[in-house]
């Protein structure tokens, strides 16, 4: 049995798959109704209408229906669609057993403890028939699948078969001469009901039946009783009879089934068991058992071979045998098995023939008790054109085959002493030789073509598989790792931690290998060195090398690219599963799980741009932009992410996004083009911005301009020193009736008759007296007090004045933008769709038609007024196209000046008398590269980099690796791995100290030289007992300090083996659960809502801690859910606290309070609490995130948040943004 999802649920007593969706329907004995997605694992909804077991469920084959029944006595048809009942269809007396759609007409049928079948139509919602004739509960009753059959199954010993062809007749539309047919089968009706008749009774069951079905396409019949058999029925057109009997369950049978493919029956029983019958030789072949769950309900999916069992503590999916059929490529040929033949498909003629039958091997027969297993594995030698197929069967067997030189459609058989052999896994690794892993004994046997062993090696603990790794290595495949071994020197040459590893797929070359795990892809190089990790929420299936060194597997659902660094995307939706196989320019092959090779049409050009632009392959890029209509917002938005926004805007129209790429990659000229066609505030600021940030004022005048920004525009002119300008806005501010403005400007001017001027005429006679006197402006001091009719001048703070004036700049260059360094234009810039060159390059405008509207705002202005301010405007406004002149030389902002030419100055040394070093033949040494720019460019490492003082690519690589973007909790780190890199040793006086690097480790290579690092392991479980010891004393705010400590030193550890990288994995999630859980706690102390509070405490149970703190929170947890009355509750966690085996004292307090919750077990609180389903706490609300549910997590401490949570500060580690990819933290 190949388990494909389980629940953990009440019991299962209905089961029933959707014919197209990978959903399954269970009905529960507590009344409830769950849609699962089988695929996904997730719970997508739940019904809760019935009163009582739901035992009878079914998926309607095309409308979005599904119908229940149940122990209420009801039936209740639903939408899924709508997520509500539809309609209840009452009139059964008793328990409803099962129900069914029909597979065309609109009946529902459901059988019943009250004795009788009953036949509805949903659309009318009518009883249209009832079948009775059973004197016991009808413990199931079906439709044929294409006849106008039912069949029932009842505990009165009997199967029954009715023939409902009446009813068919009499609820179809009349056609010709069957009107008089329907008036004669009215009249019959009043003798007797002629609609469903019996048209066999079964008897042989010594109890009663529990199930009966028919099979698919043969006019057979399985029935399951409480004798504990398995009977087969035959019928034809006037008979029916007993086939045979499967004996081998010792409890009641619950139902029972044909596969819909093979020649097997599937029962399962209350003997816990699930058992697969031989139709054929009436024996069971293969049995799976639960050690404490019942099997209530079995159900095979229409469509796909997928089974379901319904038991005491949920259900079950699962698949009899792989269907991924074992193949190989080698060049433009397919070898490949099917229908127990093997197969050559050649790619160049698409031919497909078989070339030897494995009917008479031991691969494709077992012993008659045994359900065997396809092949699971194919290995091709060209050199002798042979194959080694290997079958899980037994423990694991190969066979070695040699095939005929030409595939012309005729198959062979295998000569009787073909070569076979024990082994779970074999591969070719020469031309005549192959190894052979025994998983039982752990030991790698190399053999020749003769089977013969010629070497034997003990392979690493827990080896699961092997496969061919180029020239004399293999590769084994253990738990927790990969290992690259020689097979002659027999040492392992690298090694690469990566969990369940179960494909690996060589590029064509051997230059990369894919090792593929159930929901991760690691892409590494022949040296076993990681280049990227992918996470997969669905599990990876298959996979694929393009040749130019792209990789291609599948999902369940898609066809996906990932790049050598670590980019990935999908190529396309797939409607059903494949096995990628080769993929050549736009066809990608692949096989289904019917073992029929597809060529699927896809669309490379998104992988081959992203690669060429990865590898700077810019001449590829053009021409992949020119020729391919590549667009779309996720490549803007990848190009914005890998730092092309210069490409990125080759792609866009619209303005506002054309505007934003423009300002990213620092465009002027586009951003003004793209802001004068919005001409938007924000815009224009954003401008301004970048302008300045690049130094060309002029620009940065423009865009204030046209926002009206007259106090920005002030400062601008003062830092650049135009005066004439500043003197305008003075006059502009005065004509705006602005005082504050004109404040301002008068003192950025140094302007004391207009300081004092503005003062006066805003009201503010006492500063400007000051600032007359300060001035010594003696005469209109004494004027200001004569208007304020004061004869005596006031007294004055005794305090030394400064004048109010701004410094003056030392460089004034209004004329000329900051000047910066030319370099060529990029290849993205300008000609990247062969435009033609423009000759001149257009300028900003300095002051532009932006001052053509100074005077709008607020000012009521005379005509006279605005004549004057008209006047102003023709002064200040720079001609852009030419005609006319600006006034007065200071305006001359465009004028192009003829520079002189620069002499470089000669770079060649000389000495004292004028003479050259060169011409004496002496050669100064050049400066040779430090050890920190060695460090920084030799090791993968952050803490190394920071240890260089280069932390700014510390920075980029920890937000690559773990997702970081909070690095102020991490600076007291940085320090001190810094700091602790070198020492200092004193120099002669008037010298700088010598530092001397401090290595972890000494090598000759100076390349090799790795600083010291003052973080270690040890060190760091030295303060995990100190935080377990806080933990145990109640200290929670220190524990939390020291275990946020922890969590953050994990970054910058660094270890030699896999056993330490294992060791690290653990204290980051000891570390990350303490963290959440105290962080959760100290919350719950200030929590005032009591029902919060009591779920806080329990969720604190539900994390990861060591057993004498969880004891704490449990007991804890068990006070204040008595205290608040939630007298169920308390009952569940002092169970959960005697599991334990607490202290006596411990036991004695649950005891007292299970005794007092037991008179009362009722809880008085609606808690959001769920102890029958699993969950994850999130890190940032502190609510429980229930299997199935959506929830994204932090890419370092693997904390689970709410999806609303996704892109903000992880709450728990306090580094990483939630939902973030990353690589994943280098440990080794």
């Amino acid at each position: 049995m190949l388990s494909k999802f389980e629940t953990k649920t009440n019991r299962v007593k209905g089961l029933a798959f959707h014919p197209k969706r990978p959903w399954i329907l269970a009905s529960l004995h507590n009344g409830s109704v769950q849609l699962w997605d089988y695929k996904m694992g997730t719970l997508i909804d739940r019904f809760d209408e019935h009163d009582g077991p739901v035992r009878g469920i079914a998926f309607h084959n095309s409308q979005p229906l599904f119908v229940s029944g149940g122990d209420d006595y009801k039936i209740k048809v639903w939408s899924w669609k709508q997520r509500r009942c539809l309609f209840t269809l009452n009139g059964h007396l008793d328990y409803v057993r099962t129900v069914f759609f029909h597979h065309e007409a609109p009946w529902i049928i459901s059988a019943s403890d009250d004795q009788t079948i009953r036949i509805w139509n949903w659309q009318s919602r009518n009883c249209i028939s009832i079948l009775t004739g059973h004197n016991h509960y009808v413990m199931c009753a079906q439709f044929h699948p294409k006849d106008d059959l039912v069949v029932s199954a009842s505990l009165d010993q009997t199967v029954r078969v009715w023939d409902i062809s009446g009813l068919r007749k009499k609820n179809s539309a009349p056609k010709g001469n069957q009107f008089e047919d329907m008036q004669r089968s009215q009249q019959a009706e009043l003798f007797g009901n002629t609609d469903a008749i019996v048209k066999y009774v079964l008897e042989g069951h010594d109890r009663g039946v529990n199930w009966a079905a028919f099979h698919p396409t043969h006019p057979l019949i399985v029935s399951g009783s409480d004798d504990r058999l398995v009977k087969l029925w035959r019928m034809s057109e006037t008979k029916a009879w007993e086939v045979d009997t499967c004996r081998g369950h010792f409890n009641n049978v619950s139902s029972a089934i044909f596969h819909p493919r093979q020649d097997l029956i599937i029962s399962n029983s209350e003997d816990r068991t699930v058992r697969i019958w031989d139709m054929s030789k009436r024996t069971a072949l293969q049995t799976f058992r639960r050690e404490h769950d019942r099997f209530w309900i079995i159900t095979a999916h229409p469509g796909l071979n997928l089974f379901a069992a319904g038991h005491d503590s949920g259900l079950i999916v699962f698949k009899l045998e792989r269907e991924r059929p074992a193949h190989q490529l080698h060049q433009d040929q397919l070898f490949y098995v099917k229908d127990k033949s093997v197969r050559i498909y050649d790619f160049n003629n698409s031919s497909d023939q078989p070339v030897i039958s494995l009917r008479r091997s031991g691969l494709g027969s077992g012993t008659s008790n045994t359900l065997v297993p396809p092949p699971r594995a194919l290995s091709y030698n060209p050199a002798e054109h042979a194959v080694l197929i290997t079958t899980s069967q037994d423990g694991g067997m190969y066979e070695l085959y040699t095939l005929p030189k030409e595939a012309n459609g005729d198959i062979r058989d295998i000569p009787a002493d073909a070569k076979k052999g024990n082994g779970y896994s074999a591969v070719f690794v020469a031309r005549n030789r192959f190894a052979v892993l025994d998983k039982q004994q752990q030991q790698i046997f190399i053999k020749d073509l003769r089977n013969e062993t010629t070497k034997q090696f003990k392979a690493p603990n827990g080896s699961t598989d092997v496969s061919f790794a180029g020239g004399k290595n293999i590769l084994i495949t253990t738990a927790t790792s990969v290992v690259l071994y020689d097979t002659e020197m027999r040492q392992t040459v690298s090694e690469l931690s990566v969990n369940g590893v179960r494909y690996v797929i060589w590029s064509p070359d051997n230059a990369m290998v894919a090792l593929l795990s159930k929901h991760t892809i690691v892409i590494a190089n022949k040296k076993l060195e990681q280049q990227c990790l992918i996470h997969e929420t669905i599990k990876v299936k298959s996979g694929t090398w393009e040749e130019s060194g792209v990789f291609l597997y599948s999902t369940l659902n898609h066809v996906k690219y990932a790049l050598p660094h670590g980019d990935n995307g999908i190529i396309k939706t797939l409607d059903q599963l494949v096995y990628l196989v080769r993929v050549k320019g736009k066809s990608l092959y692949c096989l289904d799980r019917d073992g029929k090779v597809r060529n699927i049409a896809i669309d490379p050009t998104e992988y081959r741009f992203k690669l060429a632009l990865g590898r700077r392959n810019y001449d590829e890029v053009l021409n992949i932009i020119r020729t391919s209509n590549l667009v779309g917002q996720s490549i803007i938005a990848y190009l914005q992410k890998k730092g092309y926004p210069e490409v990125a805007l080759q792609f866009v129209k619209e303005n506002k996004t054309r505007f934003d790429l423009a300002i990213e990659c620092g465009n002027l000229e586009v951003a003004t083009e793209t802001a004068n066609a919005m001409n938007r505030e924000d815009c224009w600021m954003s401008l301004a911005a970048e302008a300045l940030r690049q130094g060309n004022h002029h620009v940065v005048e423009m865009a204030y301009q046209r926002v009206k920004k007259f106090d920005r525009l002030s400062f601008l002119y003062l830092v650049t020193g135009n005066v004439e300008k500043l003197k305008k806005m003075l006059k502009i501010a005065e004509l705006r009736n602005d005082s504050m403005s004109r404040f301002h400007n008068a003192v950025y001017l140094g302007d004391v008759e207009d300081q004092i001027k503005v003062l006066k005429e805003a009201g503010q006679s006492p500063l400007a007296y000051l600032a007359a006197k300060t001035h010594g402006l003696e005469e209109e001091a004494a004027e200001i007090l004569t208007q304020a009719g004061l004869d005596s001048p006031p007294e004055l703070p005794s305090i030394t004045p400064s004048l109010l004036k701004t410094p003056t700049p030392i460089l004034k260059q209004w004329d000329t933008n900051w000047p910066m360094q030319s370099i060529s234009r990029g290849l993205f810039e300008g000609g990247l769709f062969q435009s033609p060159p423009s000759q001149s390059q257009p300028t900003a405008e300095p002051f532009s038609s932006g001052l053509d509207s100074f005077g709008e705002d607020g000012v009521s202005a005379k005509v006279d007024k605005l004549s004057v301010l008209d006047a102003i405007m023709a002064a200040t406004t720079v001609a852009t196209n030419g005609d006319s002149a600006p006034e007065g030389d200071g305006w001359d902002m465009d004028d192009d000046f003829d520079m002189p030419s620069e002499k470089t100055p000669s770079l060649s040394p000389v000495n004292g008398n004028g003479i050259k070093f060169d011409d004496l033949g002496v050669r100064l040494p050049t400066r040779g590269t430090s050890v920190s720019d060695m460090w920084v460019r030799r090791s993968p490492f952050a803490v190394d980099h920071i240890a260089a003082g280069s932390f700014e690519t510390a920075v980029q690589l920890l937000n690559r690796q773990v997702g970081a973007v909070n690095f102020a909790e991490l600076k007291p780190l940085f320090m001190s791995i810094w700091l602790s890199s070198r020492s200092y040793v004193q120099c002669n006086l008037g010298t700088p100290s010598l530092p001397i690097p401090l290595l972890r480790s000494w090598s000759e290579d100076a390349e090799k030289k790795l600083p010291f690092s003052p973080i270690t392991l040890a060190s760091l479980v030295s303060l995990l007992q100190e935080a377990y010891a806080d933990t145990s004393q109640g200290r929670f705010p220190k524990a939390l300090s020291t275990f946020k400590t922890i969590l953050h030193s994990l970054l910058f550890v660094i270890v030699s083996n896999s056993k330490e990288v294992e060791e690290v994995q653990q204290l980051l999630a000891v570390a990350s659960e303490y963290v959440l859980g105290l962080r959760m706690e100290i919350a719950r102390k200030n929590e005032t809502d009591v029902k919060r509070s009591v779920e806080m405490a329990i969720y604190f149970t539900h994390c990861q801690l060591q057993s004498a703190h969880l004891q704490r929170a449990l007991a804890q947890a068990m006070g204040k859910a008595f205290k608040a009355k939630n007298f169920k509750t308390t009952l569940l966690l002092a169970g959960r606290l005697m599991e334990f085996n607490p202290d006596p004292e411990a036991v004695q307090n649950a005891k007292k309070f299970s005794r007092a919750a037991e008179r009362t077990p009722t809880d008085e609180l609606a808690l959001d609490y769920d102890s029958y389903n699993p969950f994850e706490v999130c890190g940032a609300s502190y609510t429980p995130i229930y299997r199935g549910s959506q929830s994204v997590q932090c890419p370092f401490c693997k904390k689970a948040f709410k999806p609303e949570y996704e892109g903000t500060l992880c709450a728990n580690c306090e580094v990483s943004q939630v939902g973030a990819t990353g690589t994943g933290l280098r440990l080794i």
